[in-house]
Order: structure tokens, then C-alpha cells, then sequence
């Protein structure tokens, strides 16, 4: 290639790359949103999402037995508890699993001291199984929930038993929950 014919490439690409839009530099990276949430510190705002009404819905019931002991959980509180960091720790020292439990009430009470403590009672939807141990919930934010009950036994011996399942809520689909 000639001399001439490479300084005309030369002049023709850097007559290209100015006609090129610049993008300046970089922008800057987004500003601080807080600490990251922690599961030993309560903190009101890990739960802001679950306080926003959604068209989610969760349809229960209690199918627990223990042997040939049936349980209910008729007339008893059910509890839907958000869930963040600090519950699922909550969760897993009050029921030694952050996803399902089926254990004696007195155990689950009497590891309630060491359990972390905090005001979540605002975020905490509550409802009262029915005669046929059923339940729902329903105006629920998508996310992960934490479904609490206690069943006594029907027709025999046997402790209370304090139930909790982790429970998905997507998309406004009605989520069935069986304990």
C-alpha cells in the first residue's frame, strides 16, 4: 500500500471517529440507601413491603396429626408474620427451622426469651380458624410470609403443638397452605 493511500485511511478514520458521539464519562454510582438489613437488629423499614395491600391470597388449613391424634386449630389465632432477616432468625430459634416446624407450644415459649424482640405487631395480619380448622388471608404483598398457628388435640392425649410454614405469596395467585 502507498504511502498517500495510507494517510487518506488515516485522515478518512479520524474524520469517522470525530463525527462519533461522546458519552462523557461515566455517571456516578447511586448514593448510599443505608445499612444493608441485619438479622440481629429490628429494623421497621425491612418490612415496608409487606404493609403495601396486593392481591395476593393464602388459603388454609390445619391437616396436622400426630399418630392416631387428630389436632384443630378451631377458634384458635393464626398468624401471618413478613418475612425479613430478623424474622427468619426469629424463626429458626423459636422453631429450629426457618421453614416449617410442628413442635410442642411449651418448647417453642420457652425459647421466646432468647429470640430477638422488636415491635412487628403493626406488620402482623392476624385471623381465627374456622369450625373445620380453615383459614385465609387475602390483600397480600408478594413475598414471603411466615404462617403460625397452635392445634390441640381432638379426642386424645397430646400437647399443644405451635405450627409454622413458610409460605411464597407471587403474582396475586391464591396460595393453598396445608399445616
Amino acid at each position: 500500500m502507498s504511502r498517500t493511500r495510507i494517510v487518506s485511511a488515516s485522515a478518512a478514520l479520524l474524520l469517522v471517529a470525530a463525527c462519533a458521539p461522546t458519552l462523557g464519562p461515566p455517571p456516578p454510582p447511586p448514593p448510599p440507601r443505608g445499612p444493608p438489613p441485619s438479622a440481629g437488629a429490628f429494623r421497621a423499614e425491612d418490612f415496608s413491603w409487606s404493609a403495601v395491600p396486593g392481591p395476593g391470597r393464602i388459603e388454609g388449613r390445619l391437616a396436622y396429626k400426630a399418630g392416631q391424634v387428630r389436632y384443630s386449630c378451631s377458634g384458635a389465632g393464626v398468624v401471618l408474620t413478613p418475612e425479613t432477616p430478623w424474622t427468619r432468625r426469629r424463626m429458626t430459634i423459636l422453631y429450629t427451622s426457618a421453614e416449617r416446624a410442628a413442635l410442642p407450644a411449651d418448647e417453642v415459649r420457652a425459647r421466646t426469651p432468647s429470640a430477638p424482640s422488636g415491635d412487628y405487631s403493626a406488620f402482623v395480619k392476624r385471623t381465627v380458624c374456622d369450625q373445620n380448622s380453615r383459614f385465609s388471608f387475602s390483600g397480600l404483598a408478594s413475598g414471603a410470609w411466615y404462617v403460625i398457628t397452635v392445634a390441640k388435640p381432638v379426642g386424645g392425649p397430646g400437647p399443644d403443638i405451635a405450627i409454622m410454614k413458610r409460605v411464597e405469596v407471587r403474582g396475586g395467585r391464591v396460595v393453598a397452605v396445608d399445616l
